[in-house]
């Protein structure tokens, strides 16, 4: 037996295995070993051997247990998360990048790596498990300690009052033979266990006498004296009212309230026990608590670093612009004093030279007119014109005392562990926020680590008026692009966060400023089946003889736009109309005929302004392959006005529009057009 107890011992603690895994190369360790020798390595590294891909139903340490956030859309109206910061990298929590673990054998230094079970993916040694623990159970034959809590050590003594069997530490602390326990009897284990308590010897004990008769040996216990006593101190009447009692009887009742006693003592010492390995749990909680704080503090502060440093470029940008600026108005001004200063000094020699002629006749002929040039050149010299156009000194300040007293004031909040808190308010992310013509994309983060995890949040606008907030989403993504906004408008943004505890407070109000003029295409999903698109859906035609309606992807409710649409082709002199509608306008007919759309609907010759069917304002001129017809929507003044070739035709078309309008246009097989967009109004126009 003693020449196999080297195979079950565990070649890193040297004790018997307690909860073997089996590693990949067929060696053991004990699961708590094993978490002793895991050791991290770099992202994208793996060790020569492959890992283990065994199961376990045992519940080991989980290692690497995550959860990440959910990617799915709350569903709120028609607004999107954007899966995707705007530079398309995704932000993980700083926790998930360092959990690439392996584990080395300790005999032959093959290593594996662990996937995202961590050791549950490695298996459990049952059966080398129950061969020590029969290992054990024919080892634990000697008599064992009492009192040890865990990993019970043989006895060494046993005490025959206290019915108790001791280890050397134990009795020396619970059982010391002085004081009342020195008149206990300590026997060795092995003779208490084999019940070799000989009769003999326990007659051959002298039994204890009385004190005051030393002839008699105590029989009886007075409680009210509480010590023993002999029938003749009862016949002497010094205990006549007491209470007293058979010595046998006290002593069986109080060796078991002694056992009762120690039995109390020995919890006390369990409790103590397992406060220890609370607390040395406590301070590995508190290391690993503690690594993850401070790489959580140090991304923060390089973060802030990072801004810093950006913001100090842009500041050093603007300091080299400025000073260009003055350096060229110097130069350009040197320049030009030059060229002056040598145009006046030539004519000054020319005049000089003029003086020392003594020719008054041909004096005359020049006079007046070189005291005019003279005369000019020194107009020239204005008020202002001798003096720098700039100042060398820079009209930049940069306040920096409040960002400096910011960081001196930098510390941690204290919250009480025990008091669930709300989150922080979040901080918009305005380096990876963006606006894309009447779509903005807004990214957000916590900036500091919280007990209670955040489950959500909320971010809201207002109407782009300043008028009241409203949701546009909530879930826990931290990018967000909100689509459909009014162009040329300015929004107000917020987001807050929440969690069980309840919402926190808002963010600072970030301003978003969509686009001044429309950018779109053509929108193939709600065209009609026979509207062919082409050129990234800027170019349109049709396969119907019949005409058919395909409308913008833009909706405007409010500001002026203007859009042009390029004859590509005409064939046959077909009528193709040009306007505005209603998402739900009639697909299957002219534009126009519904009470959802209004158009001009045009031909070779002339043109028809048409709303539900009617047919108004008759002009003549139209198109022809290559005129632009150009759509002027003012939703200011609530007017539809058309264009051909720049040149406003027919009288203001429509008037008093209220709502939402999209672009549409409706055309047959024999039309091609091109959609132009992006332009600002022409001033001709306004």
């Amino acid at each position: 037996m003693d020449a196999m107890e080297e195979e079950l011992k565990c070649p890193v603690c040297g004790s018997l295995f307690k909860e073997p895994i089996i590693l990949p190369c067929s060696h053991n360790v004990c699961l708590a070993c094993a978490r002793n020798i895991i050791v991290q390595t770099p992202e994208g590294e793996t060790p020569p051997q492959n890992r283990s891909s065994g199961t376990s139903d045992y519940d080991y340490l989980d290692m690497d247990k995550m959860s990440m956030y959910s990617e799915t859309d709350s569903g709120y109206g028609s607004y999107t998360p954007c899966l995707k910061s705007p530079n398309g990298v995704r932000v993980f929590p700083p926790a998930l990048l360092h959990r690439h673990c392996s584990i080395t054998c300790p005999l032959c230094h093959r290593s594996v790596s662990l996937d995202e079970r961590g050791l549950r993916g490695l298996q459990r040694n049952r059966l080398l498990e129950a061969i020590v623990s029969r290992y054990q159970q024919n080892r634990a034959a000697s008599v064992k300690c009492q009192l040890c809590d865990r990993n019970p050590v043989d006895a060494t003594v046993m005490c025959e009052q206290c019915d108790v069997f001791y280890c050397a530490p134990c009795q020396q602390r619970c059982h010391p033979s002085r004081g009342p326990l020195a008149k206990h009897r300590l026997l060795p284990p092995t003779h208490a266990q084999a019940g070799i308590a000989q009769p003999a010897a326990a007659s051959a004990r002298k039994q204890a006498t009385c004190v005051d008769h030393e002839s008699e040996n105590y029989s009886m216990y007075c409680a009210s004296c509480r010590s023993p006593v002999c029938y003749q101190c009862l016949e002497e009447g010094k205990h006549g009212k007491h209470d007293v009692k058979p010595l046998a009887a006290m002593w069986k009742q109080h060796k078991c309230q002694l056992s009762q006693a120690l039995n109390g003592v020995s919890d006390k010492a369990k409790e103590a026990k397992e406060f220890l390995v609370q607390l040395k749990n406590l301070l590995q909680q508190i290391q690993e608590n503690g690594v993850e704080f401070e790489a959580c503090l140090v991304a923060q502060c390089d973060s802030l670093i990072e801004a810093l440093t950006r913001q100090k470029a842009k500041l050093l940008t603007k300091v080299t612009k400025e000073k260009e600026s003055k350096l060229k108005t110097v130069k350009d001004q040197i320049t030009h004093c030059t060229m002056k200063l040598r145009q006046t000094t030539g004519m000054m020699e020319f005049c000089l030279e003029v003086i020392k002629e003594n020719d008054p006749s041909g004096f005359l002929q020049i006079s007046d007119a070189l005291i005019k040039r003279v005369q000019g050149s020194q107009d020239q010299w204005v008020k202002g014109a001798l003096e720098p156009k700039v100042c060398p000194e820079f009209a930049l300040t940069v306040n920096t005392d409040p960002l400096m007293q910011s960081i001196l004031q930098l510390d941690f909040t204290q919250n009480k562990a025990e008091t669930p808190t709300v989150p922080p308010a979040p901080l918009l992310q305005l380096e990876k926020c963006c606006m894309r013509n009447n779509s903005a994309t807004l990214a957000w983060r916590i900036t500091t680590v919280q007990a209670l995890p955040v489950e959500g949040y909320v971010l809201e606008l207002d109407d782009g008026n300043g008028g009241p907030y409203r949701e546009v989403y909530v879930g826990k993504e931290t990018v967000c692009t909100v689509d459909g906004l009014h162009f040329n408008s300015s929004y107000n943004a917020r987001v807050k966060a929440y969690n069980t505890a309840g919402v926190g407070a808002y963010s600072k109000v970030v301003v978003l400023k969509t686009s001044d003029v429309a950018w779109f295409t053509f929108d193939p999903t709600s065209a009609h089946r026979d509207i062919v698109l082409s050129n990234e859906h800027q170019t349109v035609t049709c396969n119907s003889y019949d005409d058919r309606v395909v409308l913008g992807t833009a909706a405007f409710s409010k500001g002026v736009h203007y859009w042009e649409l390029s004859v590509d082709r005409y064939d046959n002199h077909p009528d193709p109309a040009f306007g505005v509608a209603r998402i739900n306008t009639m697909k299957d007919m002219m534009l126009g005929k519904d009470d959802k759309a209004w158009a001009m609907y045009v031909d070779n010759n002339r043109s028809w302004f048409m709303h539900n069917n009617s047919h108004t304002n008759r002009a003549e001129g139209g198109i022809s392959k290559g005129s632009t017809v150009g759509i002027l929507l003012d939703l200011t003044k609530h007017t539809l006005t058309f264009f051909i070739n720049k040149q406003q035709h027919g009288p203001m078309a429509f008037e008093n529009l209220e709502g939402v309008f999209m672009p549409a246009v409706s055309l047959n097989r024999n039309v091609q057009v091109t959609l132009i967009t992006g332009l600002e109004v022409p001033k001709s126009i306004m």
